[in-house]
């Protein structure tokens, strides 16, 4: 018999090391996520559940083969309720996002799609709706997309017609109507739970969620965040969310990721906009003997502390292909009960 390779080995020992932490059962409250059967995935079965969810993420390959993807994957099997599958971050080119999250339907993980409005028209966004869909894909979600002057192909022509609300107003429209948006009725309409994104920032007086209100106005069902490491600034936050009239009326999942350095940490800051990480965390992973190991702990420490915060209903690990370490975390936090 073949031996394990050393992903498959990294997944099970992960995974014995969540079955010997004190499995916790965390009941958060109904969520009013309106409709039960929008999608029939993971995620939406543990957010209507009121249990705290934990998605991870993966980038594809620049590669015709997915067996790379896959194997990074395998670490997060019984980890995680789903995994979100970017789309041309920073503008790069890589395997389709819409085949490689088939392909992880068919390793037995549940995929989040990405899907931006940078690469294409109404036109396109529809029949990739449809194509996930029929790819047994039970999640999207919607992004207006980096810059392309920065990516792989600077001289390739950006589709302006889509913005990220529009484009979860035209999935949830298909939806939940079984039509197009012109009025043509859909022989099997999609089955999918459609997000979109926030970035917590320090509310400042007067300030009003205006982003994040189109996005949930347009219909989305969840909402996944920036990097953010702050738990006062997230309690903060959340509060003026709250006070804004739309806390906890959807899934809202906060983004967090391996912190391996302080120059790693810094780099976050410096170049992906909208990352919190504050000076003190940055500081403890400097004077850190083992900054990964310190970088473990931290996270996990955080990610238990938004188990506690009103409206967070969940945990989104990112980081290029970081998928074993944010496993690790995963399991360190002890966040996921088996189910």
């Amino acid at each position: 018999m073949d031996k394990p390779s050393r992903s498959r080995r990294e997944a099970t020992a992960t995974a014995e090391g969540a079955i010997e932490c004190a499995f916790r059962r965390i009941k958060r409250g109904r969520i009013d996520v309106t409709t039960a059967t929008k999608s029939g995935g993971q995620l939406e079965r543990t957010l209507l559940d009121g249990q705290f969810a934990v998605t991870a993420e993966i980038t594809p390959p620049l590669s015709a083969d997915p067996t790379s993807m896959l194997d990074r994957a395998a670490p997060l099997k019984g980890l995680v309720d789903a995994v979100n599958v970017t789309e041309g971050a920073s503008a790069r080119a890589h395997l389709s996002s819409l085949a490689a999250a088939g392909q992880l339907v068919g390793a037995g993980l549940e995929p989040v799609l990405q899907i931006n409005g940078r690469d294409r028209n109404k036109l396109l966004l529809e029949r990739d709706i449809l194509g996930a869909a029929a790819l047994g894909v039970p999640n999207l979600l919607a992004l207006r997309g980096d810059p392309i002057s920065k990516g792989d192909e600077p001289e390739a022509t950006e589709v302006p017609d889509l913005g990220a609300a529009d484009i979860v107003q035209v999935a949830t429209h298909m939806r939940d109507t079984g039509t197009l948006p012109s009025g043509r009725e859909i022989e099997a309409a999609p089955r999918v739970l459609v997000g979109a994104t926030d970035m917590p920032i320090e509310p400042t007086s007067g300030w009003k969620p205006e982003s994040l209100q189109r996005k949930l106005d347009a219909g989305a069902d969840f909402i996944q965040t920036q990097f953010c490491f702050d738990a006062d600034l997230l309690k903060r936050y959340m509060s003026a969310l709250s006070d804004a009239g739309i806390s906890r009326t959807t899934g809202y999942l906060v983004g967090l990721g391996p912190l391996t350095s302080e120059r790693q940490a810094r780099w976050l800051v410096d170049n992906l906009w909208g990352t919190v990480i504050p000076e003190p965390v940055i500081d403890l992973l400097g004077k850190a003997t083992d900054p990964r190991e310190e970088g473990r702990r931290i996270v996990a420490d955080i990610a238990r502390a938004y188990v506690e915060i009103p409206g967070v209903t969940g945990v989104h690990m990112m980081g290029h292909r970081a998928e074993a370490e944010s496993a690790e975390i995963i399991a360190a936090s002890c966040l996921i009960e088996l189910r």
